[in-house]
């Protein structure tokens, strides 16, 4: 038996983060597939300009604002879905933020920010989802997480720390989606040339464009995998790293990044680039 896939038919994609970046071109890659969907961001200004740029596409687009840090803001939005623009058949949950963090200078407000986007932010949009599917008997859940989630990578202790936990979410919530009738899905990209990796100033391998991002997201969504991860080569030698002994794993991230060549004092560091939205 084939798990759930959301058709146009079946009802609304719902969009979190899409302003830019990713979701962004998620909503319009959808929307020209016909699918209608729901875009969700604090930028209106930006929103409306996705909208009026998928007018001629085959599905549409609906602006409803929101702060995914704020539960009640999502929960109004799932509201709204609900009695104004009919069922939600699946929730890309991809709102996120990087900021880099160095132990010489550490900050307790880049890592309360990273939880409460990355982390808090889907807790607050999946459980409004997650009931609304499970009154329906059917739906779809895609968690945007980060190849970064797989294992540390310097600077990333906050942003690499909420994709790892997303990563177990997600992993964790199947058990019981799966019995419900709600299909979950973890989406992790590499490196995506987004206006969050354009501040790095260093080589990104296999950097990918937000378009080919969006297509690969696009397809992985209509099969059958759990995990949607991209480019397929990169994504793969990340995972074997991470099974090499600590000791191993440490000096291969060393010298691929220069890291321990870098200077150690406060301030001067250069942000190692992480994969974002």
């Amino acid at each position: 038996m084939r798990d759930f896939t959301a058709r146009p038919e079946d009802g609304l994609v719902w969009i979190s983060g899409a302003s830019s970046g990713i979701g962004r071109a998620l909503a319009l890659k959808l929307a020209g597939e016909g699918y209608k969907v729901a875009v969700t961001a604090r930028s209106h200004e930006k929103l409306v300009e996705l909208q009026a740029e998928a007018s001629g596409l085959a599905g549409s687009i609906i602006v409803l604002d929101g702060d995914v840090t704020d539960a009640e803001d999502m929960e109004h939005i799932m509201a709204s879905i609900e009695y104004e623009h009919g069922t939600l058949a699946m929730a890309v949950l991809n709102a996120g933020v990087y900021l880099p963090v160095h132990a010489e200078d550490l900050n307790r407000v880049d890592f309360e920010k990273s939880f409460a986007v990355n982390l808090s932010g889907v807790v607050n949009c999946l459980l409004p989802a997650v009931r609304h599917m499970k009154a329906k008997g059917q739906g779809q859940i895609a968690i945007v997480s980060s190849v970064t989630g797989y294992g540390g990578l310097p600077t990333g202790a906050a942003y690499g720390a909420t994709k790892a936990a997303l990563i177990n979410m997600a992993e964790s919530l199947k058990f019981d989606l799966d019995k419900m009738g709600i299909r979950i899905q973890l989406i992790c990209p590499g490196f995506v040339d987004t206006p969050a990796t354009r501040k790095n100033a260093f080589p990104m391998p296999s950097l990918v464009s937000t378009d080919e991002a969006a297509r690969q997201i696009a397809a992985g969504l209509k099969s059958q995998a759990f995990e949607i991860s991209f480019p397929r080569r990169f994504t793969m030698m990340l995972k074997l790293a991470r099974m090499l002994p600590y000791s191993v794993y440490f000096m291969l991230v060393n010298r691929v990044t220069g890291w321990s060549e870098r200077p150690s004092s406060a301030g001067h560091h250069p942000a190692t680039p992480h994969p974002a939205e």
